[in-house]
């Protein structure tokens, strides 16, 4: 029987396409570059990144039942990522995230995510059911949640009381999700690791800087906020103590996508292990610093370099 995991990682997990152009692009440009097709999703991109930290992180999600979801979830289980509890009964196919790369960062994407949206709370029924909780003896440990369920799907979650004792680690996936969030924030044990764009859209205000975005999403209910703000100082802000900061150091960016996913994956493994607020803001940023300048999955990288701090880009 597989163990009750401590961490699980709840929302997006499909197939990631993305295309690498040496070159900048223009609208309608057609280039030679490079193709990968890999798991992700940002929440099985954070599950990649803690199984690669040493934890044992399980995903809840739905996955299609067809060829592509049937290899999706070998190879997840291959990176380390439980997959026992997927939810698999939907009409639709898996998942898919499709983007494109160029020097100055991310051209474009499309998330395909209908099936995990049609699964709704079904992919929260294993925490439910007795098998990792019920409402009686709600499961225990941190739950990271990315903004790809609908706004009522969350709603729902945040009053769960099946999730009344769990940490939730927040993550948007991108601005025009981050609103989807809102009804996260009273939950009493809330941790939003969101970037400034994302703060600005929670806040429905523009914000100078981590430190005012942490400190004002901080003051909409959250229990404890941390921003990234690219090439600029991130945040950690807490309801009753100090809010730090950090500025990521100067880099040549290889590649932008996940890196906030390997941001959140650093920083939540560095507090599990017993890091003060400081050290896991200092673990987070290097983690995403090494993923952005990375070039395993960028072949030409003389030209598909730049001096970005992309460590609040979303998968």
């Amino acid at each position: 029987m597989t163990e009750t995991p401590r961490i699980l990682c709840l929302g997006a997990m499909l197939w990631d396409v993305i295309g690498h152009s040496p070159v900048p692009l223009a609208l309608g440009e057609d280039v030679a570059g490079r193709i990968h097709q890999r798991p992700g999703g940002v929440a099985l991109n954070v599950a990649v990144a803690l199984a690669r930290q040493g934890l044992s992180p399980a995903i809840l999600s739905a996955v299609g039942r067809d060829a592509p979801g049937d290899a999706l979830i070998t190879e997840t289980r291959r990176l380390g990522v439980v997959t026992d509890w997927l939810y698999r009964d939907g009409p639709l196919p898996t998942d898919l995230y499709m983007a494109i790369e160029a020097p100055g960062g991310l051209v474009a994407a499309i998330a395909d995510a209908h099936g995990l949206e049609a699964a709704g709370l079904s992919i929260l029924t294993p925490l439910r059911d007795g098998r990792l909780g019920r409402a009686d003896a709600p499961w225990r440990g941190a739950l990271v949640i990315d903004g790809n369920p609908t706004q009522d799907t969350l709603a729902l979650i945040a009053a769960d009381p099946c999730l009344a004792a769990a940490e939730l680690r927040i993550v948007p996936a991108s601005p025009d999700k981050a609103t989807r969030l809102a009804p996260l924030l009273a939950h009493p044990r809330s941790v939003f690791h969101i970037n400034r764009a994302e703060a600005e859209a929670l806040a429905g205000r523009p914000l100078a800087g981590s430190v005012v975005a942490a400190e004002a999403v901080v003051a909409l209910g959250a229990l404890r906020v941390i921003v990234t703000d690219g090439p600029r100082a991130a945040a950690d802000a807490m309801q009753g103590q100090p809010t730090i900061a950090q500025t990521p150091p100067p880099l040549a960016a290889a590649r932008v996508t996940g890196a906030g996913d390997a941001f959140l994956a650093a920083h939540l493994a560095a507090e599990m292990a017993g890091a003060a607020r400081d050290a896991a803001l200092t673990a987070a940023i290097a983690a995403a610093s090494a993923h952005v300048t990375d070039t395993a999955h960028v072949t030409d990288t003389a030209h598909n370099t730049n001096t970005a701090h992309a460590i609040d880009t979303p998968a």
